[in-house]
Parts: C-alpha cells; sequence; structure tokens
C-alpha cells in the first residue's frame, strides 16, 4: 500500500504544476522555434554573462554532455559565443541572442502570469518563499538568482 495520499501530496502536486508549466512554456516557445533548454540556457546567461559549461549545465538542469549539444546549437545558430579555450571557457549571449531572448523572455513570462493569474499578490510572494524553502530543504546547492 502506498504512503503517499495524492489528494494531498505536496510532491505530486508540485509534479502537476512542473509538467503543465513545461508543456505550456514548449508549446509557446515552439511557435519561436526554441526549446525550453535553449531558452533557460539564454536567460540564465543574460543574467550571469561568463557562465562556464559546467556551471551552465548546473544552472538549467541538464548534463555537461547534454549542455556541449545545446550549446553547438547555440552558437551554430549565433545566439551565444564561447570566449576562451579548455576549462577557460565562458559562455556570453550575443545581440542576436538578446534578440531571440527578448521575444521567448516574453512569451514565458506570459505563460506564468496565466499560471499564477488567481494567487494574490500575497499568496505568490508566500508561494515564491515556500519553494525555495522545500528546494534548500533537499539540500539544493546552486540557487539561481
Amino acid at each position: 500500500m502506498s504512503q503517499v495520499d495524492l489528494d494531498t501530496s505536496i510532491g505530486y502536486a508540485l509534479k502537476r504544476a512542473t509538467t503543465a508549466l513545461r508543456s505550456a512554456m514548449d508549446e509557446r516557445l515552439r511557435a519561436l522555434d526554441m526549446t525550453v533548454s535553449q531558452y533557460s540556457s539564454l536567460e540564465l546567461l543574460a543574467h550571469r554573462p561568463g557562465l562556464s559549461n559546467a556551471e551552465l549545465a548546473r544552472g538549467v538542469f541538464v548534463t555537461r554532455q547534454a549542455t556541449h549539444q545545446l550549446l553547438a546549437g547555440l552558437t551554430r545558430e549565433g545566439l551565444v559565443d564561447i570566449v576562451g579555450t579548455g576549462r577557460a571557457q565562458r559562455l556570453h549571449v550575443t545581440a542576436r541572442g538578446v534578440e531571440r531572448l527578448e521575444r521567448a523572455s516574453a512569451a514565458v513570462a506570459d505563460v506564468e502570469r496565466t499560471m499564477i493569474q488567481s494567487l494574490s499578490e500575497q499568496d505568490r510572494q508566500s508561494l515564491r518563499r515556500s519553494l525555495k524553502a522545500c528546494a534548500e530543504a533537499l539540500g539544493e546547492q546552486h540557487p539561481l538568482p
């Protein structure tokens, strides 16, 4: 017999919300010829230019191997520049990347607005604090801004 009551499980509710968010983001970003991983990479690099490949991988929740494939596509499209070699490589969003990011970021912000539209500002702040506390309780080691 299961120990988890799906009707009251925070983890299950969080997974449902995460899956719905990812699906909505996929749909909106597909129209812009972009994946969620590409968007996440550009957004993170725009906020924290000069990250290494490993830092980017942790920040967008993919393996370092997946980051290599992701970066290959982003550099091929002229959206990201790689400066340096080896462990000294640092990643930066190009001007073209910033243009693509602006459209993608607006689409993702619209998805998030839709997701939280029924919540009061107080509820939004409480949810943000609670999710942060949950991540920290489980040992999140690389928090994003």
